[in-house]
C-alpha cells in the first residue's frame, strides 16, 4: 500500500473527512494560480462587480458548465476551481446547442438558438471584448442573465497593433511594400500629404480611454508623444496621458492629433461618430488608426477625406462592412493598410482568456463578484 491510501484510511479511522487532507502540490498549483490570476487583474485594470454573484437572482453553485475550449488540456484548470461541477467541453455551436439544456453556466457562446434551448441559464461568458451582437439577442436582452467579456483581455496586442499600424503609415512602409511586389527599388515614394513622420513630440489622440485605449497611451508615451484623449465617463487617466477630454471634445481635440487612435466601443453613441465632419476636423497631414469596431466610422466619408487629401492616411483592424468584400474600394485607396480584425491575437492572449475564465468560474461557484461583468442596457 503506497502513502496516499494509508493517509486516507488513517483519516477514515479518525473520523475525518479525505478532504482534510491538503494536497501540497494542489495547493502550490492554486497559489500559482492565484497569484497569476491577481496579476492580470492588477496589470489589466480588470473590474470587478460591484455586487457578489450570490446575490443575483438564479444564483446556486452550477450542476452543469458548458465551455468551448481549443483544446482537451485546458479542461483540467477549469474542473481545480470548480470541484464536483460538471463541466462539458466543446468546439462548435453543434455540441454547445446539444449540451446546453440543463447548464447553468455557458462559457464561448452568445447564440439565440443556445439561450433560448437552455432555460436554467444564469450566467453566459462570451470571450470576446466587443457584445453588441450578445446583448442585442432576447435571450440576454429581456432576461436576468449575468453576461460577462473578454474585455482588456487582447489589450495589449491590441495596443500594439495600433502601434504598428501608426508606425507603419507614418514611415511609408505600405508605399514601399508596393514597390516590393512590383520588384521595383524605388526609393521616392508617394505619401501623399508630406515627408516622413517622426513621432517624438508628436500629438496622438486616443479615442476611448478604456483597456485597450490605456494601454495605446502607455506605448504611445513611451516614444515620446504627447498623448490626448476621450473617454464617454470622466475625465480620469493615467499620469502620461496629457488631457482627457469628454466624448463631445473629440473633434477640437482632433484637430490637435497628428495621428487618431480609435480604440472605442460600439455603441448607440459611437455608432458612426468618425464621420465627414470629424475627418474635416483633423489635419490634412495626420492619420487615422482604428482598432475598436467598424461600425464607429463612416466608410464612405473616410474614403472621401482620403481621396481627397483630408487626411494623409489609415491603418484600419475593423471596417465596415465586415468582412470587407472584394471589389471593396477601401482594398484599393492609396495609403490604407487593412488587417482583417486580427489585433487582439498574439502568443499571449488566449492564455490569459482562460486564466480569466478559470478565475471567473472559481469566482462563481464562491458566489464572488464577478470579473468584467457588461452593462446590458449600455452594452458594454
Amino acid at each position: 500500500m503506497n502513502m496516499m491510501p494509508r493517509i486516507l484510511l488513517v483519516l477514515y479511522l479518525l473520523g475525518l473527512p479525505a478532504a482534510a487532507f491538503s494536497d501540497p502540490l494542489s495547493d502550490e498549483k492554486e497559489l500559482l494560480r492565484s497569484a497569476a490570476a491577481q496579476n492580470m487583474i492588477e496589470e489589466l485594470g480588470l473590474v470587478e462587480s460591484d455586487m457578489p454573484v450570490r446575490d443575483y437572482p438564479g444564483w446556486g453553485v452550477p450542476g452543469k458548465v458548458v465551455v468551448r475550449v481549443d483544446n482537451p488540456g485546458r479542461l483540467a484548470p477549469l474542473q481545480a476551481v470548480a470541484p464536483g461541477v460538471e463541466i462539458v467541453a466543446v468546439s462548435n455551436q453543434a455540441e454547445a446547442l446539444a449540451a446546453a439544456a440543463d447548464a447553468q453556466v455557458l462559457m464561448g457562446f452568445c447564440d439565440e438558438e443556445i439561450l433560448s434551448a437552455a432555460p436554467q441559464l444564469v450566467w453566459v461568458q462570451v470571450y470576446s471584448s466587443g457584445v453588441e451582437h450578445c446583448v442585442s439577442n432576447p435571450g440576454i436582452e429581456g432576461g436576468n442573465r449575468i453576461l460577462t467579456n473578454g474585455q482588456r483581455i487582447g489589450s495589449p496586442a491590441l495596443a500594439e497593433h495600433a502601434i504598428a499600424l501608426m508606425m507603419a503609415l507614418v514611415r511609408g512602409l505600405d508605399a514601399y511594400h508596393t514597390s516590393q511586389l512590383a520588384g521595383s527599388w524605388q526609393r521616392e515614394v508617394e505619401l501623399g500629404a508630406g515627408e516622413f513622420m517622426e513621432l517624438d513630440g508628436r500629438t496622438v489622440l486616443v479615442v476611448g480611454l478604456g483597456g485597450i485605449g490605456t494601454q495605446v497611451a502607455r506605448r504611445a508615451h513611451g516614444l515620446g508623444m504627447r498623448v490626448i484623449a476621450t473617454r464617454g465617463s470622466s475625465r480620469e487617466g493615467p499620469a502620461y496621458v496629457d488631457y482627457v477630454g469628454l466624448a463631445n471634445e473629440v473633434n477640437l481635440l482632433a484637430a490637435q492629433a497628428d495621428v487618431v487612435i480609435n480604440t472605442a466601443p460600439l455603441t448607440g453613441q459611437t455608432r458612426g461618430m468618425f464621420n465627414a465632419e470629424f475627418f474635416a476636423a483633423m489635419k490634412p497631414t495626420a492619420y487615422f488608426v482604428s482598432v475598436g469596431r467598424g461600425g464607429s466610422t463612416v466608410t464612405a466619408d473616410l474614403i472621401t477625406a482620403l481621396e481627397t487629401g483630408e487626411i494623409a492616411g489609415a491603418g484600419l483592424d475593423v471596417t465596415d462592412p465586415e468582412p470587407l468584400p472584394a471589389g471593396h474600394p477601401l482594398w484599393t485607396t492609396p495609403r490604407v493598410i487593412i488587417t482583417p480584425h486580427t489585433a487582439g491575437r498574439s502568443d499571449r492572449s488566449r492564455d490569459r482568456l482562460y486564466l480569466l475564465l478559470q478565475e471567473n468560474l472559481r469566482r462563481y461557484v464562491a458566489g464572488e463578484p464577478l470579473l468584467s461583468v457588461v452593462d446590458i442596457d449600455r452594452g458594454y
